[in-house]
């Protein structure tokens, strides 16, 4: 290749780097970094936490929820050394850090199709958690009203994505993410704190809802896939520490682990205070969204069904997308093209949402099947690969240890979530 070639072809990766999602501004802050993290991680699976608790019981259910919060900080403090461990290189993206690990073609095949149902999954929860929060609020709001199909409201709902999905980057999306994070806060916070108000109900039941042995063991597994689904934020983890700014002399895992270490801090603030105060008020009867079993006060639980609204979980589609589209196939970067693919985009998820609105089974199919290896046990495997720690040291151990459990996950919640969908679709019309 000629010199002038190669300088052209150089400028044309860097302007199309320059257009796509997440490499496209790199000036963000350590906060950036806590608040995007706050808002991959905590979404609409805390609201499904006591739930979760109500099939594995006090003893497993906290254990399981602890035995996350550490395992997933190990493994999300590891996605943020291996950002940079090669120098003068960024693994901007969760499939390049695969490439890297297991070779170029494999690392896609391995990561590629995991992380985009991954994000696509949650866009589609989101899409029916959004309609479902949507419709509680106007019924709460307006009791009287004629009954409007969560149809509807999902499409209400979708309409603000078309619009909110044309932000070009990242960081243009850091004033919404910060609102997000807090809304994220504010519905944890009210669910909690209206359920501790409730007290814990006269006829409360602590024993397992499923009388039968199968019953209670397929209850556990999609409670684990539950589990998963709320702690699964990897996924976006080095997209978000691409945006951070680097040198040689002050890297970008110091701010971008500092932000981590915040984000956790609030994940543990959600997380536990629903999941445990939820189940003790509750007990077995607790409903799979906690909003749900909250009737009073009416204008806070109306205000939580609100907030539980925005998003960013699209973000590393769009930028696959993109980068497929004009990187391979060679599309100039434009607005016209951002403008089509984002709005089919958000088209689908909103069709897939209307068709297949069973919201808890779902959770359980796609946080085992896919949240598991992204977040629990894949920077896991990459990590042995690529530093060969000694066998039998600590670290060793520890991989491995997070490797069994995470494969475990793997197998068993998927096969749960799936029983409940085949129970709930039983007496289930389509477009209802």
């Amino acid at each position: 290749m000629a010199p002038n070639m190669r300088e052209e072809e150089a400028a044309r990766q860097k302007e199309i780097d320059d257009w796509l999602p997440i490499t496209a501004n790199r000036n963000a802050k350590w906060w950036y970094s806590a608040f995007h993290n706050v808002t991959a991680m905590v979404g609409a699976g805390v609201l499904s936490l006591p739930y979760a608790m109500s099939h594995l019981g006090w003893g497993p259910g906290v254990t399981v929820l602890f035995l996350s919060w550490v395992i997933t900080f190990y493994t999300l403090w590891q996605m943020v050394e291996m950002h940079e461990m090669v120098p003068g290189k960024r693994f901007d993206r969760y499939h390049e850090l695969g490439q890297y690990a297991f070779g170029e073609k494999l690392g896609l095949w391995i990561v590629v199709p995991q992380q985009l149902v991954v994000e696509i999954s949650t866009d589609i929860v989101y899409m029916v958690t959004g309609g479902k929060s949507l419709k509680k609020f106007h019924d709460i709001v307006c009791p009287n009203c004629k009954s409007i199909k969560t149809t509807y409201f999902i499409m209400i709902f979708a309409s603000v994505h078309f619009v909110l999905s044309h932000l070009p980057n990242f960081n243009s999306i850091s004033g919404i993410s910060l609102a997000a994070a807090v809304m994220s806060l504010t519905y944890s916070t009210i669910a909690w704190v209206a359920s501790a108000a409730k007290g814990v109900q006269p006829d409360v039941d602590y024993s397992y809802s499923a009388k039968s042995a199968s019953g209670i063991t397929f209850n556990i597994f999609t409670a684990l896939g539950d589990v998963a689904f709320a702690y699964a934020g990897h996924n976006v983890v080095l997209e978000i520490q691409a945006t951070i700014p680097s040198t040689p002399e002050k890297p970008s895992k110091g701010p971008m682990w500092k932000g981590a270490v915040v984000a956790y801090i609030v994940v543990a603030l959600c997380y536990f205070p629903v999941g445990l105060i939820g189940y003790w008020m509750f007990g077995n009867s607790v409903e799979d969204n906690i909003l749900l079993s909250l009737q009073k006060p009416n204008w806070l639980v109306a205000a939580a069904n609100m907030f539980v609204v925005i998003h960013i979980f699209a973000m590393p589609v769009f930028d696959m997308m993109e980068t497929f589209l004009v990187k391979k196939l060679k599309f100039r970067p434009s607005f016209t093209l951002r403008f089509i693919i984002r709005n089919l985009y958000v088209a689908f998820t909103m069709m897939v949402g209307i068709i297949i609105p069973f919201f808890g089974g779902l959770l359980g199919f796609f946080g085992g099947l896919v949240m598991a290896p992204t977040t629990y046990y894949l920077p896991c495997i990459m990590w042995l690969i690529i530093y060969k720690p000694k066998r039998f040291s600590f670290t060793w151990i520890a991989n491995w240890i997070c490797i069994v459990l995470g494969v475990a996950l793997m197998v068993v919640a998927p096969i749960g979530g799936l029983r409940s969908i085949i129970l709930s679709a039983k007496d289930y019309k389509f477009f209802s």
